[in-house]
């Protein structure tokens, strides 16, 4: 029922969200890039990683001078600080642009998870974030507004509920801060624009920067067509399984390029069943050669352990469970001309040992 609901409150903030290709999805590289993995809502952990890496100093502003950031997605849902860390990227922006340096934010299936309503990972702390003096009163006007679908909804899973017995239950299912949070994410709103204007696709110099992974069947479109498709989705809210934007294929959720053990890859391999599928080397071979590049950055499948680079070096996993949620190591993964190193970060905010 909640989910159903969800869907019913975001009509009321995406009647019109045009969405616009995102831009500078491809640049020449610059002298330093630092590449950092999924945050999920742990400003801790971002900070610690941002000023190891001499991103930022210790009141989070930008101190890189002309270095390129980028931001791999997933900062949100899992932990509680999500709405600290977009403005913090958001600021960023800003503030490297004066400096001569950039910051790259890359789409992750999170974001536009919770542009499209699925808030199954979405914290109490990530609703109360948003929360301020008129927060009760915005709720009980949507609760007004909407009485009859939300009756509709929740009858459908129990046909004898009480109007009474409805409104306690999407009470209790709306926390205070939830109205605006879904207000802010929609597409029409001040987050989900910003989620929609960054690319799913990035590619700096000869380095692909990709959430998931880009599979083949995507890196057959382009980049540009590519980023344009899950664009336009983000701007229409797709929750269809079938859009760009849950596609287990596309470059949000494609973990085939670096496992196909099918207890992680077994959506893709289920939409490729009886089709002819390059492996993982192969396809990787084949997606750079598409690209124009010789590496590619993804974050979305953890390793807690550290950043891990394989396929002689053409494949690099930034995602290692920085979130305490998972609890991972904190990693950061900088890119020097043709030289790439990874560093783990102590918790601390003081670099724990560089890898290779």
């Amino acid at each position: 029922m909640v989910y159903r609901i969800v869907r019913v409150i975001i009509a009321l903030f995406c009647a019109l969200a045009l969405g616009a290709v995102p831009a500078a999805a491809q640049r020449q590289a610059p002298a330093r890039i630092v590449a950092i993995g999924d945050l999920h809502g742990d400003y801790a952990a971002w900070a610690a990683i941002a000023q190891a890496a001499k991103l930022t100093d210790s009141a989070g502003k930008w101190i890189g001078g002309t270095a390129t950031l980028v931001q791999l997605g997933d900062f949100t849902d899992r932990g509680p600080d999500s709405l600290r860390i977009i403005r913090n990227l958001q600021q960023l922006q800003r503030e490297s642009m004066t400096a001569g340096g950039r910051v790259v934010i890359v789409l992750g299936n999170h974001e536009a998870m919770n542009v499209f309503g699925d808030l199954r990972y979405t914290t109490p702390g990530e609703f109360a974030a948003f929360r301020d003096a008129r927060s009760q009163a915005r709720r009980e006007r949507v609760y007004i507004a909407n009485r009859r679908q939300i009756e509709a909804a929740a009858r459908k899973d129990n046909p004898s509920m009480s109007p009474s017995a409805i409104r306690d239950e999407w009470l209790e299912k709306t926390p205070l801060g939830w109205v605006e949070h879904r207000a802010a994410w929609a597409p029409s709103g001040t987050i989900g624009r910003w989620a929609t204007s960054n690319p799913a696709v990035v590619k700096i110099g000869e380095t692909l920067f990709v959430h998931g992974g880009l599979s083949s069947q995507y890196a057959a479109l382009g980049i540009d067509e590519v980023n344009r498709r899950v664009a336009a989705a983000m701007a229409r809210a797709e929750a269809a399984p079938t859009s760009v934007l849950s596609d287990a294929l596309g470059p949000l959720w494609y973990r085939g390029l670096v496992t196909r053990d099918p207890r992680v890859d077994g959506d893709a391999a289920r939409a490729l069943a009886g089709k002819p599928r390059l492996s993982q080397d192969d396809e990787l071979t084949a997606v750079l050669a598409a690209t124009g590049t010789k590496r590619m950055v993804v974050g979305h499948t953890p390793s807690l352990r550290g950043v891990i680079v394989s396929a002689n070096g053409r494949l690099i996993r930034a995602d290692t469970g920085n979130a305490r949620h998972y609890g991972g190591q904190l990693a950061y993964v900088e890119i020097v001309g043709e030289r790439v190193t990874t560093h783990n970060v102590a918790r601390s905010g003081a670099p724990a040992q560089a890898g290779r």
